[in-house]
């Protein structure tokens, strides 16, 4: 054990760290899905076409997920509370702007510096979490437990939270509410985080600008697919463009002496394995969310605050699974075989909704089995994953692990949620029956059925792919 593990290891302001930390995780995700329900009403106070109105939260996805490789290697090269706190006053001078918005542009651009800011953000606290608790496995696993449910707690709590605020008060403080937390976030930096370790190092720039800029048309392609036709000129060149770019990006990190992505990193045990899990993983569970949430209010008619209420079982259940279940359960079966049960739970209870949701369905007989068991099935799944992809790493290159392994995670997310909202919209507009609700409610049911599929397939690439160790044979093997 090196003097600086165990000198974290020591350090009684950890725990205190650790809630300061997953507060940041908590609100990076939630700023995701926290204006969801306002949509409407900001297209009427702004202006919005319908078409442009995605906007209001794909440029936050987008520019979160596009920059996270970068905001990772500045964790790493300028330390981790200082790119900590950079992207915490990004993210609240932002948040600002976007309250005050007055017209459509000034909220698309302020929400695309939000996304920036929670890019320095993310990579920087996980690798401070690793710091902190890498000399004790035990700790390190209750510690990712927490982060990662602080995470998905998030998704949830936005739209609980969007739908309180837009409400009571007005959609403007689903942003304004960032400016006094993140205020108070950056008070109790100084004093919670250490420095970090500042190293020699150079920004590969080229890298960068060609991962961003492909992962933004990658995604812009397939998002105006759902307006514009897989076949339309813009959607061909942007999704040809973007691979292009990346194509370039994997030869420029192949060739430079100090990459953005050291394509090395990829022999680590596990890790490409667990980042192809993420993919899969957020690639469900993020659609899973957001048409369960449309199904409450535009099928079962449920308010927005009903609808949070309704959804607050998952949240509570991942809680209890991921702080107290999941950690014993990969030390007695290893990494591969709990990370597939959470695939396979996952895909059952979407098969169910896309059997069981009719439009005069209950909540308590086709909406909460379906809940509780995607809820346990992800607090499975997550944490092997996330150990997968982030276990073996050096400590000079933990922020750059966690950069790759939340840049799959956030464009799993926004990839797979715009196909499934090009399938549900498909399903829905070739519908034979007259009824709108019903028309709706059919291609909710096929965007769940096909969520269920990508689950399935993350339980043969589970079996296929990760290695049968245990997280202390891991960790030995380094």
């Amino acid at each position: 054990m090196s003097h600086t593990q165990m000198l974290q290891q020591a350090d009684p302001k950890r725990w205190k760290a650790l809630a300061l930390l997953c507060t940041a995780g908590f609100l990076t995700i939630m700023d995701t899905s926290i204006m969801q329900v306002a949509l409407p009403v900001i297209k009427e106070a702004l202006g919005y076409s319908q078409v442009n109105l995605q906007w209001v939260m794909n440029a936050y996805i987008i520019f979160f997920g596009g920059l996270l490789l970068l905001g990772g290697k500045l964790s790493d090269l300028f330390g981790q509370r200082r790119i900590f706190v950079w992207g915490f006053f990004i993210l609240t001078l932002s948040s600002l702007f976007a309250g005050v918005a007055w017209n459509d542009m000034v909220l698309n651009v302020a929400r695309a510096f939000q996304g920036a800011g929670s890019a320095l953000i993310t990579p920087a606290a996980m690798a401070t979490i690793m710091t902190f608790f890498a000399a004790n496995p035990k700790e390190m696993n209750k510690a990712l437990a927490f982060w990662g449910l602080s995470g998905a707690a998030g998704g949830l709590a936005g739209i609980f939270l969007g739908g309180i605020i837009t409400e009571w008060l007005s959609w403007r403080w689903t942003f304004l509410i960032y400016v006094p937390i993140g205020i108070l976030v950056l008070f109790l930096s100084s004093g919670l985080l250490p420095k970090g370790i500042r190293r020699n190092g150079r920004i590969d720039y080229a890298g960068a600008i060609s991962v961003t800029a492909a992962i933004v048309l990658i995604v812009y392609g397939i998002v105006i697919a759902e307006h514009n036709g897989w076949q339309s000129p813009s959607t061909i060149w942007s999704l040809s463009i973007g691979a292009l770019l990346f194509i370039i990006f994997i030869f420029i990190q192949a060739k430079k002496k100090e990459p953005l992505l050291p394509l090395r990193i990829f022999k680590i045990p596990n890790l490409a394995a667990g980042n192809i899990a993420l993919i899969l993983l957020n690639g469900v569970w993020i659609p899973f969310t957001y048409f369960l949430t449309l199904y409450l209010q535009q099928v079962l008619k449920f308010s927005p605050f009903s609808a949070g209420v309704y959804l607050i079982p998952a949240p509570v259940l991942m809680a209890i699974t991921m702080i107290f279940l999941t950690g014993k359960l990969v030390e007695k079966f290893g990494l591969k075989i709990i990370l597939m049960v959470g695939f396979i739970a996952l895909g059952g209870s979407n098969l169910l909704l896309s059997l069981y949701t009719p439009v005069d369905g209950s909540y308590l007989l086709n909406v909460l089995p379906a809940l509780l068991l995607a809820s346990f099935g992800r607090a499975l799944a997550y944490i092997p994953a996330q150990t997968a992809a982030i276990t073996g790493a050096k400590p000079e290159e933990s922020g750059l692990v966690s950069g790759v392994y939340n840049t799959t995670s956030q464009i799993g997310s926004a990839i797979s949620l715009a196909i499934m909202v090009v399938i549900a919209a498909g399903v829905s507009a070739s519908s034979t029956t007259e009824s709108p609700v019903i028309q709706l409610n059919e291609g909710f049911q096929q965007a769940f059925f096909w969520s269920g599929m990508v689950a399935f397939v993350g339980a043969v690439l589970a079996l296929l792919l990760v290695r049968s160790v245990k997280q202390g044979e891991e960790r030995s093997s380094k």
